[in-house]
């Protein structure tokens, strides 16, 4: 069987350039076109410094609308936008990176339906898929904290959560908060309460758990470090810790990259990675759930390969079996 051919759309962000380092590596891809109209022309290792020595491939403006899979590394509402004015064969498979087509009301573009693509939520049909809404990455580690609540229907309080992203979570464009010298010894939340993601995430615990009516309170904070989400998130439980490792354990006994640990959790065990790691703490009446995953590979490229592995009948694992930078 021939390799995939692969295409990438906005090549120059931080998504895209985790995402070619993968598929240079993936065993059952070739990278046939990297598209960045501004950047046209030169070599991939001048923008994405990390892969000198790995390819001679340079961006281009040009575009090959057959081949088998298209990833799209757009900023919010640039997916639609591009999907508009370009056309591809009925065979190419469409993973989309932004937020466009993640919610119910948005999943139907031109014809073309977008299954949401949290593997450990909704794998039967991501396996099926031919166009697929890659989660975001504070979505991707609050979901998989609150997966096997909802699948139990246990969710019956307000859910309050704070979660850390690195810089690289604000993509490559410069702006006041993401220079050094407001990040560095620095720590500040932001869209508290309001945050995009929370759509999503009350939509998958709606579709879990169906008779959810409370509140989730989501504080995002900014971390003076590049890359990882450090999330916590408790609410009131009535059963024992034991009882919750129990249905932790058992909804995620199958997952490939989902695990629960029994010892407290740090950043540096997923940076790198698409593990998420969890864990559990029961305090009096609340339960206190922590979820750490590299934003940029659990929470985008790493979890768009998982895809398009699952999508192809592939391994879930193949070519993302990557180390921790644990020291």
């Amino acid at each position: 069987m021939k390799n995939l051919e692969i295409g990438i759309i906005g090549g120059a962000g931080y998504t895209a350039g985790e995402l070619i380092r993968l598929l240079l590596n993936h065993p059952k891809t070739n990278l046939n076109f990297v598209f960045s109209t501004s950047n046209a022309g030169n070599k991939i290792y001048k923008v994405h410094q990390d892969l000198i020595g790995s390819t001679e491939l340079e961006f281009t403006s040009n575009i090959n609308p057959d081949v088998d899979v298209l990833f799209l590394c757009l900023g919010h509402g640039n997916s639609k936008a591009f999907l508009e004015k370009n056309n591809f064969s009925d065979h190419t498979k469409i993973i989309d990176l932004s937020n466009d087509f993640r919610l119910t009301k948005d999943e139907v573009f031109n014809g073309k339906t977008f299954v949401y693509g949290l593997p450990e939520l909704n794998k039967e049909a991501i396996k099926k898929a031919n166009y697929l809404a890659n989660p975001g990455c504070f979505a991707t580690a609050i979901q998989l904290a609150l997966l096997p609540l909802a699948k139990a229907k246990t969710i019956q309080n307000d859910v309050h959560i704070n979660a850390v992203t690195g810089a690289t979570g604000a993509g490559t464009s410069l702006s006041a908060t993401t220079h050094f010298t407001y990040r560095d010894n620095n720590f500040s939340h932001y869209k508290a309460f309001t945050h995009q993601h929370l759509g999503e995430i009350n939509q998958t615990v709606n579709q879990l758990q169906s008779s959810f009516n409370s509140e989730i309170n989501f504080m995002p904070n900014r971390g003076n470090f590049s890359r990882g989400i450090f999330a916590t998130l408790y609410t009131k439980y009535e059963g024992t810790l034991e009882e919750a490792k129990t249905l932790y354990n058992d909804y995620y006994k199958e997952a490939a990259f989902t695990f629960v640990s029994d010892e407290d959790i740090h950043l540096k065990q997923v940076v790198n990675t698409n593990k998420c790691i969890l864990h559990l703490h029961k305090h009096e009446g609340k339960l206190l759930v922590t979820s750490i995953i590299d934003n940029l590979l659990k929470g985008a490229s790493g979890q768009a390969i998982q895809n398009m592995n699952l999508m192809h009948g592939f391994e879930e694992t193949e070519g993302l079996q990557l180390k921790a930078n644990y020291f």
